[in-house]
């Protein structure tokens, strides 16, 4: 197909958009502020469904938009209404963010034309690609999940004028805290320009999380107000320190939401090709947003594949998450790990070694999809979510479903022979509870969001410690923290890619609210003054031991086998007494103890001893001649002859005795 867009010449700019049943289409040509319409020209049909024009004299700078005319019955997926100003699909920047009108969802005829409330898009001509350079991050790594705005907003060191923006990720004090804490990439939440749900504004409420686009290459002018540039520039200074960069990207629905919604691009353009509909004529809704795109029409197809290019030529981002990734494999509404999407991206030559990471569900039929995603993509795993939250809330019967999940979720990941997991470890995410609200309410708070708390998942697998909410009472306090201290620990001990949600590490709250996308507050903002600094200091340890000793990183499943020449097995189960587990130890509803022990280089053993019960436990470990076991963080003063604590997760390493070192030597 020919280039789609605004492409910049240095005589002028070529328009050309892609519609199968427009009968005409036109280019609106706005002055420098974007406030008057200059012109309006028609495009000319070039044949398979493009229609274009070169406007000679038109330079860097112009401001655009499309508009479309054709039958208008949305009953049969028709909206074509040259009253409506539409974004073009392959914009690459506008002049100001969307904000919802109700104009923009006025029907044909009853409304005013939509100009004034729209942004207009702004042709420019693309900087020359980057050299590729492979990924930083590797499976098994540690990615750091921020919105941008959230992450930066309240932070002290930075420029007041900078918080909130993409540009703010390379300030230095960013850099340094994500380099203590041992961060392999930051996987960013949407930072292309969305708009917010009709229902918010009335509310005085907007979108914080931008899981809400319009269009799939503009960046949000108000993350990134010097443009493509900006992220370019951010991702460049996060590479020097080593740390990648991972784009979450929503590809499954847009902001023009179900029938009722605003008409802005898509579906000014050809709302029957970009969206799936239902066989009477109903938009398809997989989504929970109102609408679907239709990820298996060659068009759409290609878009995603220019969208996925873009990124990694001009910016050089380590690779992607996809958000409600089944609907990208969906293929006459039908989930299909081989769908010509998904097998597309993993094989094209610009993103086949970039790092691809689904969200493994939506909510149209069939839509779980765990574990049946095929190589390369790595899945989120909400059953290690699920599992990890239900052993630490005290259910029974939970040690076998434990070790499985730090072990890398072979009963998932592992079927079909395969050798390594797939499985990417969250614990919390931008979805939900933060990691400290999970010991601190039994239930959502949602009020805040409008919609009398009914918004949000109702079980939270979560526990208080005694009291709802934030308290005074020492003791509970002591509780929380130590809660938090085995929640992450668990999460570092686990074999395969982890996830740890920004502010997770030093205690972030949002008062209970599991669903916190409408905040753009003091509710998501992160307080970096009044951060735990010890918890800080604990997770930077868990991160430092775990690069130390990449027996907790490696993504192969275990086998209870030797691993090389050392005779010493992969893994070993044991019990707190350092028998190995047997059948009735793992069927046992009231054991909340274990011992994982690794082969962790050479011919040594690194013990995680899980001691989930509220109980002091006496952990002893097989001892070896020659061999001791030491503490393997610098936070955790171990002594074996002593009582570990109840609810916790410590780590020794075994090393060569002081005095077999010394014979060795001489």
């Amino acid at each position: 197909m020919t280039q789609l867009g605004a492409t910049v010449t240095s005589g002028g700019i070529r328009f050309a958009v892609w519609s199968s049943s427009a009968r005409r289409l036109w280019v609106s040509i706005f002055d420098g502020n974007g406030a008057r319409e200059l012109d309006r020209l028609e495009l000319k049909p070039e044949g398979e469904g493009v229609h274009a024009l070169f406007v000679s004299g038109l330079a860097d700078g112009t401001r655009y938009g499309f508009r479309a005319d054709g039958d208008y019955a949305p009953e049969r997926g028709l909206w074509f209404d040259p009253d409506k100003l539409l974004t073009d699909p392959y914009a690459v920047e506008i002049d100001r963010p969307y904000q919802f009108h109700w104009r923009l969802a006025a029907k044909r005829n009853e409304g005013a034309d939509t100009a004034p409330s729209m942004p207009k898009a702004i042709a420019r001509p693309l900087p020359k690609p980057l050299a590729v350079k492979s990924p930083l991050f590797q499976p098994g790594g540690l990615i750091y999940e921020l919105n941008v705005r959230s992450f930066t907003k309240l932070h002290p060191d930075i420029p007041e004028a900078q918080r909130g923006t993409i540009a703010a990720l390379a300030h230095p004090a960013v850099i340094e805290h994500l380099k203590r804490l041992g961060v392999s990439a930051v996987e960013l939440m949407p930072i292309t320009a969305s708009i917010d749900e009709r229902h918010l504004p009335p509310l005085g409420l907007s979108n914080a999380w931008g899981y809400n686009p319009v269009t799939f290459m503009v960046l949000d002018p108000r993350l990134a107000p010097s443009g493509l540039k900006e992220l370019r520039d951010t991702v460049a200074a996060l590479r020097e320190a080593r740390i990648g960069t991972i784009l979450d990207l929503v590809f499954n629905h847009t902001g023009e939401s179900d029938r009722l919604g605003p008409t802005l691009s898509l579906r000014g353009l050809d709302a029957q090709a970009y969206y799936r509909h239902l066989p009477e004529g109903r938009l398809a809704n997989d989504t929970g947003t109102g609408n679907t795109v239709a990820c298996d029409h060659p068009v759409v197809r290609e878009m995603v594949l220019d969208t996925l290019r873009h990124f990694v030529r001009l910016a050089s981002v380590d690779g992607f998450r996809f958000d409600l990734a089944p609907v990208l494999g969906r293929v006459d509404g039908v989930f299909d790990p081989d769908a010509p999407l998904l097998q597309a991206i993993a094989g094209d030559p610009v993103l086949a070694d970039r790092v691809l990471i689904a969200e493994p569900w939506d909510i149209g039929p069939n839509g779980y999809q765990l574990g049946n995603f095929r190589q390369p993509y790595l899945e989120w795993n909400d059953r290690y979510r699920d599992d990890v939250r239900r052993f630490w809330r005290g259910d029974a019967g939970m040690v076998g479903a434990l070790a499985t999940r730090l072990a890398g979720s072979s009963d998932v990941f592992g079927t079909a022979g395969q050798p390594v997991s797939r499985s990417v470890n969250f614990i919390a995410a931008h979805d939900g509870m933060t990691l400290a609200d999970l010991v601190t309410y039994e239930r959502k708070h949602n009020t805040a969001n409008g919609e009398q708390n009914r918004d949000g998942h109702d079980d939270n697998l979560s526990w208080n410690n005694g009291v709802e909410g934030e308290t005074d009472d020492a003791e509970i306090a002591t509780a929380r923290f130590g809660d938090q201290c085995a929640l992450l620990a668990t999460l570092f001990a686990s074999r395969g890619t982890i996830m740890l949600t920004a502010g997770d590490e030093f205690g972030r709250t949002q008062q209970g609210n599991n669903n916190a996308y409408a905040q753009d507050n003091a509710v998501t903002w992160l307080d970096w003054a009044g951060r735990d600094e010890a918890l800080e200091r604990y997770a930077s340890s868990l991160s430092a031991m775990r690069l130390a000793f990449l027996a907790l990183s490696d993504t192969h499943f275990l086998t209870g086998k030797p691993s090389n020449a050392s005779a010493i097995p992969d893994v070993e189960w044991l019990t707190e007494t350092g028998a190995p587990l047997g059948e009735a130890d793992w069927n046992d509803p009231g054991r909340h103890r274990l011992v994982m022990m690794l082969g962790h280089s050479g011919d040594g053993r690194l013990a995680v001893m899980v001691n989930g019960d509220r109980r002091q436990c006496v952990f002893t470990l097989p001892a070896r001649e020659g061999y001791e076991w030491r503490p393997a963080t610098e936070t955790q003063a171990i002594d074996l002859a002593r009582p570990l604590p109840g609810r916790s997760v410590n780590f020794v390493i075994e090393r060569r005795a002081a005095k077999a070192r010394a014979r060795k030597g001489s």
